[in-house]
């Protein structure tokens, strides 16, 4: 059975050049060009690594996702998962976004970042509850 959906869960770190106010711009595009396409997901930015779940028709999420490699702002991207969706996780969001507070969350991306798979997305959906998540 071919699932509707596709979602992808990669981190990436900003780039040596970009200061931190640079996330705010890439959330403004990402949320205008989200809901045009029909992605929805989740960023989380702990001021250095980025972590984005992303979902929706697996065309679009390619897409998405070839222009998020290009994009300098950014660099050393490594996807943790990629793989089929039977229904959306969020929902609600366009283009979430959480900062958690410094002292967690160091050690919580250092956990996800020794994860893969199917392991990863269930650590990373864990870790949502924790944050003050902005839309």
């Amino acid at each position: 059975m071919i699932q509707p959906f596709s979602e992808i869960l990669y981190t990436s770190v900003i780039a040596h050049d970009q200061p931190s106010t640079v996330v705010a711009r890439i959330l403004a595009t990402a949320r205008a060009a989200n809901a045009k396409h029909g992605i929805t997901g989740l960023m989380i930015f702990d001021g250095m690594r980025f972590f984005e779940h992303l979902e929706g028709e697996p065309a679009a999420v390619a897409t998405l996702m070839t222009n998020i490699a290009h994009d300098p702002r950014h660099e050393g991207l490594r996807v943790i998962y990629e793989g089929g969706l039977d229904q959306r996780r969020y929902r609600a969001f366009l283009a979430g976004y959480a900062e958690p507070d410094e002292l967690e969350s160091e050690a919580a991306a250092d956990d996800l970042l020794r994860l893969h798979g199917a392991a990863a997305v269930a650590r990373f959906l864990a870790m949502q509850a924790r944050f003050d998540i902005q839309i």
